[in-house]
């Protein structure tokens, strides 16, 4: 009776331990194939088959992409990706991204473009593939009247403040390391420190700098050009040719229709008044 038991009680060892093992490579292929789907890269057939674009954006970035007081997406990226998702018969599913993670949403799968304000720059063209420019940008800053900064050199020494994974950040890292920099992770976080007292000037883009400053009583943009005139682009993951080379050509004739200028109009011009014209921030047709 005894070994009867113990040998039944052996069965059932061996039964569960199969189990188990069969459960352990189940999900380890599940995990597999959830990490395959979410690096893969969607073609624009694809795109078109599944009737949504998936774009990366900022929400909180004015007048480039950011959320209004109705809910909804605007700015001068969201006018353009709404043109991209018209043009493709495709509905547009915006992704909120901050500047750190725009890369890694775009490597990842988890959008299929990035329109949020990209800057073009030799270390992220080894990992992502830009699209022609639409925009043009340098660097600026902007201070507190009551203190104000009107060259490079007067940053050093104080704080200055940056947002993480911006050209801001890598810029000054790079030419000007005797620059306190206090780094953040989200646009509206800056902005707040700058308002605070937390820093002396905020670096970003100089059309950031414009529009905030315009904005925003008692600051102002005392530099409005810092470093190289660099261009903003939209970004695929690597290989994704067919989505690039798409994005080239809808460059080219939304440039024969000037729809950059219109944008311009629309979503920027509200903002800088005569303070910018739109040649020396719109690219139209993809080519400076």
């Amino acid at each position: 009776m005894a070994l009867t038991l113990r040998a039944s009680a052996l069965r059932t060892s061996v039964v569960l331990a199969a189990l188990l093992t069969l459960l352990t490579v189940f999900l380890a292929a599940c995990s597999s194939s959830s990490g395959s789907e979410e690096s893969s890269v969607r073609t624009l057939d694809q795109i078109k088959e599944d009737g949504t674009i998936r774009l990366g954006v900022f929400s909180d970035k004015a007048p480039f992409g950011y959320v209004d007081a109705n809910g909804e997406y605007a700015g001068y990226d969201i006018e353009y990706g709404k043109r991209i998702a018209q043009d493709l018969g495709v509905e547009v599913e915006w992704v909120p991204v901050e500047a750190a993670s725009r890369v890694e949403f775009v490597d990842t799968g988890k959008v299929d473009a990035i329109l949020a304000n990209f800057t073009v720059t030799d270390e992220r063209k080894e990992k992502v593939d830009f699209a022609n420019p639409y925009m043009k940008v340098s660097l600026g800053a902007v201070t507190p009247d009551a203190a104000p900064i009107t060259d490079v050199a007067g940053l050093e020494g104080k704080n200055v403040i940056v947002v993480k994974g911006t050209t801001a950040e890598a810029y000054l890292e790079q030419h000007h390391a005797e620059i306190t920099l206090q780094k953040y992770e989200q646009y509206t976080e800056a902005t707040n420190a700058l308002l605070d007292g937390r820093g002396d000037a905020w670096v970003t883009d100089n059309t950031e700098v414009l529009a905030w400053a315009a904005n925003t009583p008692g600051y102002s943009a005392t530099i409005t050009s810092l470093g190289d005139i660099d261009t903003i682009a939209a970004a695929v993951k690597k290989g994704n040719t067919t989505l690039l080379d798409w994005l080239n050509e809808e460059l080219v004739s939304l440039g024969e229709e000037n729809f950059f200028h219109d944008d311009y109009e629309k979503t920027l011009k509200p903002v800088y008044g005569d303070q910018v014209s739109a040649d020396e921030l719109v690219v139209e047709g993809g080519q400076l």
